[in-house]
């Protein structure tokens, strides 16, 4: 890994440990901004890094709420079958 990927991941890891911390979900575009002005390479690298995580979060939120759903089912069934 790339010294810039590393410091990329490291600082997309710490922007949305931020942003949960304060409950804002869009700081990450404000630390873009810094790093746009200073280096364009590491804005991108950046940005790929936030948005590979960002769609991690949400194909996750996506399995626990089907799994939730799923279960939920099963145990209807089970109590209808009493």
């Amino acid at each position: 890994m790339s010294t810039l990927d590393r410091l990329a991941a490291q600082l997309a890891e710490d922007t949305l440990k931020v942003q949960d911390a304060l409950e804002e979900d869009r700081i990450y575009m404000e630390v873009a901004q810094v790093l746009g002005a200073a280096s364009q390479s590491l804005e991108e690298a950046y940005l790929t890094e936030i948005r590979v995580r960002l769609a991690e979060r949400t194909a996750r939120e996506f399995l626990t709420t089907r799994l939730e759903t799923a279960k939920a089912a099963l145990e209807a069934r089970a109590q209808t079958k009493e």
